[in-house]
């Protein structure tokens, strides 16, 4: 119905935005357990977040991710933090003399905002949900419940992107990403919102709903979900979902009994019939051009020159900042200049060269503390059977998309919970 009504009129997802705000807080506010309800309305803004920029529902660009801060920064106010979460601060310490040299660089004329800020957004929303989620303890039941949260507007936005563009065939000219087929908006993040919810749904088949109904729907939903993803010619979602879903289906069957392995290999055979299907029906709805797209070739069935379709280049005047500017970097938001002057009108799409241009070796060291921190806590006995398809889908989203959409920093932030897998008897979320 939601995503109906952003067919029929746009301007009522202002107030769809505003009641779900609206709804989250007030439930937070009077529930006990206030941690779990804190990680849902994030994860629901997680979902929503490509879904209301491309209905122009936000007030700021980045509206997802300062509204995933601010349900953190509440539940950090209402349950506190671990000791153990200081790595996290000192990530963020490390980010200031990137800042600092920006002041200097930044014209007097520039918006520190747009500037700066729209860079930040996702370290800041990483840092403070991985502070809250750190180390905290949340019942499995809970956990499916919060992806579930994650899935539901992907729904809507399924719904909406199927209304805007009901004639597939009409609108495939090329072999390029297609915003018509994306909602009208970019297909990139589409596509990795998109292979989010096709994982997090492939996730319940192997661990199934429990009412039957509710199943099977969902079931046909990551069909849809998959089909979307596929038709919005961008690779690097679709991609990103089949490793973490490869990585999953590995995890739960070498940590099962062997009857439950019998029942996970009868699933996967079915999922890849499927999936044959899917791409089957796809390519023939794009007239062969999707096989053109995934084999890097044109219209035409000429191979491209660049398979990473310019980020090449992108990556080359980066390291060339860092290698300018080793120790500081050129200054957070510096590099559209440094982009511009070589000529190219794109912005980064990988917050690893992003992040030794702007903030130089400062910036490998805070990159050090993402990669380690969370494998520390692995190593200390944290228990999520979620923690590396969630580690994969934040390590190879950040260097196709950067992080230009909250769903890399919270799903980042959500493989350091420690999961319960007990029966649940007390509030999931809370504070040893």
């Amino acid at each position: 119905m939601i995503g109906f009504l952003a067919y029929l009129s746009r301007s009522l997802m202002l107030v769809y935005l505003f009641v779900v705000f609206v709804y989250f807080i007030y439930l937070i506010l009077i529930k006990k357990d206030k941690g779990q309800y804190v990680l849902l309305a994030a994860a629901y803004i997680t979902g929503a977040e490509v879904f209301l920029r491309m209905t122009k529902a936000f007030i700021f660009y980045e509206t997802g991710k300062y509204a995933v801060i601010f349900f953190m920064l509440l539940g950090i106010i209402y349950l506190g933090f671990k000791k153990n979460a200081f790595p996290y601060v000192i990530y963020l310490f490390l980010l200031l003399p990137g800042v600092l040299v920006s002041f200097d660089a930044i014209s007097y004329d520039a918006n520190f905002r747009t500037a700066v800020l729209f860079n930040l957004s996702g370290p800041l929303c990483l840092t403070f949900a991985a502070i809250f989620c750190y180390g905290r303890n949340i019942y499995l039941q809970d956990l499916l419940k919060l992806l579930d949260y994650i899935v539901y507007p992907i729904i809507s936005m399924v719904v909406y992107i199927t209304l805007y563009t009901p004639n597939v065939q009409e609108m495939v000219t090329g072999t390029a990403s297609n915003s018509a087929l994306s909602g009208g908006y970019g297909p990139n993040q589409v596509a990795t919102v998109l292979g989010l919810g096709v994982f997090i749904l492939f996730s319940r088949l192997l661990i199934p709903y429990k009412n039957m109904l509710v199943h099977w729907t969902m079931m046909f939903l990551m069909i849809c979900m998959a089909y979307r993803a596929l038709l919005t010619f961008s690779r690097g979602g679709v991609l990103v979902s089949v490793i973490m879903c490869l990585a999953f289906i590995f995890i739960l069957y070498f940590s099962t009994s062997l009857k439950t392995k019998a029942k996970i290999s009868v699933k996967v055979l079915v999922v890849i019939g499927v999936a044959l299907l899917v791409w089957s029906y796809t390519i023939i709805q794009t007239g062969g051009l999707i096989g053109n797209r995934y084999a890097n070739e044109d219209a035409l069935g000429r191979e491209k020159d660049d398979v990473t379709t310019g980020r090449v280049d992108l990556l080359e005047v980066e390291f060339d900042a860092f290698k300018t500017n080793p120790v500081f970097g050129i200054g957070v938001g510096q590099g559209k200049f440094q982009f511009r002057e070589e000529g190219i009108s794109s912005a980064s799409h990988n917050e690893i060269s992003r992040m030794l241009s702007e903030h130089g070796s400062f910036g490998i060291l805070a990159l050090l503390v993402l990669i380690f921190a969370p494998l520390v806590t692995k190593m200390n006995g944290t228990k999520n059977i979620y923690f590396y398809p969630f580690l994969i889908f934040w390590g190879l989203t950040i260097v196709t998309t950067s992080m230009r959409i909250a769903a890399p920093a919270f799903i980042y932030a959500l493989c350091l919970l420690n999961i319960d897998y007990a029966p649940k008897k007390k509030p999931a979320l809370h504070r040893k």
